[in-house]
């Protein structure tokens, strides 16, 4: 093996002797870019290029969305404690059993189903945004972080069961009001 001096440096295991030039002799305060700076460079993005987060953000948001339109929010949840009140209010002391279901009861069931209905279709549109969105993008840059298609398809998923589940609600075919006989 030989001996190794000063201006030689390693690379993998050949022993390479670097020489100074002219110009990072004069300018020793910049560094000589190696093998591990240049693929650095290779995969850096371009100055001003998106960095993806806002399409993360949405894809969060609508899996959040998506999951409150299956588990209730606070404000379908406030519209339908004022539907009740509303339909307790018009509801004649006297009024049959079953004007008095609806009224109090079926109206706020049908405003928390429109609500958990809306939730679920802004996560639905934000998910399918988010996915198209490289579509719409700078041409050299159409792919997303995976994570974020995941959770903007888990968004759209959320969101189509919710929208189906209140649809269905609202309509009475699942869970619908007792029947006053």
């Amino acid at each position: 093996m030989a001996e190794k001096t000063e201006d030689e440096t390693v690379t993998g295991t050949a022993a390479t002797a670097v020489e100074p030039d002219a110009q990072t002799a004069e300018r020793p305060e910049e560094a000589v870019a190696g093998p591990e700076d240049t693929a650095a460079e290779e995969h850096a993005e371009p100055a001003g290029a998106p960095s993806g987060t806002g399409q993360g953000a949405a894809a969060v948001v609508s899996a959040a969305l998506g999951l409150v339109s299956l588990t209730g929010g606070w404000p379908g949840t406030v519209a339908a404690a004022r539907e009740t009140l509303v339909g307790q209010l018009r509801t004649a002391a006297d009024a049959s059993v079953a004007t008095q279901i609806k009224e109090v009861y079926g109206d706020a069931w049908n405003t928390t189903a429109l609500w958990g209905g809306l939730f679920a279709l802004v996560a639905l549109i934000t998910g399918v945004v988010v996915l198209v969105r490289p579509a719409f993008g700078a041409p050299g840059r159409t792919a997303q972080a995976p994570w974020t298609r995941s959770v903007a398809w888990a968004g759209v998923t959320l969101g189509v069961i919710g929208l189906l589940l209140a649809v269905l609600t609202y309509t009475g075919v699942l869970l619908g009001l007792p029947a006053a006989s």
